[in-house]
């Protein structure tokens, strides 16, 4: 079972899943963790291999997964904990891994915050899958993890964010990286379908204006999809969460405040 951490509140309370991205873990939410205690029950994951769930790898050594592997482990630590139904949030990647938890069960989410969402890949998010596919064998994957993190947060405002992102990195092994990389290969013809299929439950996208490689996507979405609203951060990245601190709180807490009075 994946690695775990609760923070309750009271049994009255509405629960809040926080999901990382690849490369992270659950300690990326630091600057959340306070401000939802106050207002929910919070539930932390480290997904498979990622942070103190590395152990967790060696049961899988033998095969690739999927991202319906990934969310089937966030649904075992749901039943664990007996949580039937919760909010999600969740950043980069980590937003992936929520929405096919909707596929496989959208009776668990109340509602899903998805910040940094990765929506579609462009252009040159497929060169970047494509050098990465090329020099895995021969490059150090954190090398590779740099290189991303600079092409994706470029800018010296983001520089927290990156920083922050390659320090958990490095505790990822090698041969995990190359599973989450083999992840990508069927991110966008999942992504197309999930553009193209929308559920029944309420969604709000936080996204960096500096966000270059998702943020057009989004906004292409949210025109499709009814229960879809979208919040743009001025002079932020693609790591909202940490570079806006106290709008993504703001936001994402009276979002999901907003969805449990209604389905009180």
């Amino acid at each position: 079972m994946l690695y775990h951490k609760t923070y309750v509140l009271s049994e009255k309370h509405d629960w809040v899943v926080l999901i990382h991205g690849a490369g992270g873990s659950s300690s990326i939410w630091f600057k959340q963790l306070r401000a939802y205690q106050e207002h929910f029950n919070v539930l932390l994951v480290d997904l498979r291999g990622h942070g103190k769930s590395k152990e967790t790898a060696k049961e899988y050594s033998n095969r690739n997964y999927s991202f319906r592997d990934v969310s089937y482990d966030v649904i075992e630590v749901l039943d664990y904990l007996n949580i039937q139904k919760a909010h999600f949030v969740g950043i980069s990647l980590g937003c992936i891994v929520i929405r096919t938890i909707g596929e496989i069960a959208p009776e668990r989410i109340k509602s899903m915050v998805l910040g940094g969402a990765v929506t579609r890949l462009n252009t040159r998010s497929k060169i970047l899958m494509f050098i990465a596919d090329t020099f895995k064998r021969v490059v150090p994957f954190i090398w590779l993890y740099q290189f991303f993190a600079y092409i994706l947060m470029p800018r010296k405002r983001h520089e927290e964010s990156r920083n922050l992102f390659v320090k958990e990195a490095k505790r990822l092994a090698n041969k995990e990286f190359l599973r989450w990389l083999k992840l990508t290969a069927e991110v966008n013809p999942l992504l197309r379908y999930f553009t193209e299929v929308e559920i029944p439950v309420p969604t709000l996208y936080l996204m960096g204006e500096e966000d270059y490689m998702f943020l057009p996507q989004v906004k292409n979405l949210i025109k499709k999809h009814k229960h879809a609203v979208l919040e743009i951060f001025k002079e932020c990245g693609h790591v909202v969460n940490v570079e806006k601190p106290e709008l993504f709180n703001k936001f994402s807490i009276e979002f999901m405040k907003q969805i449990s009075l209604a389905s009180a």
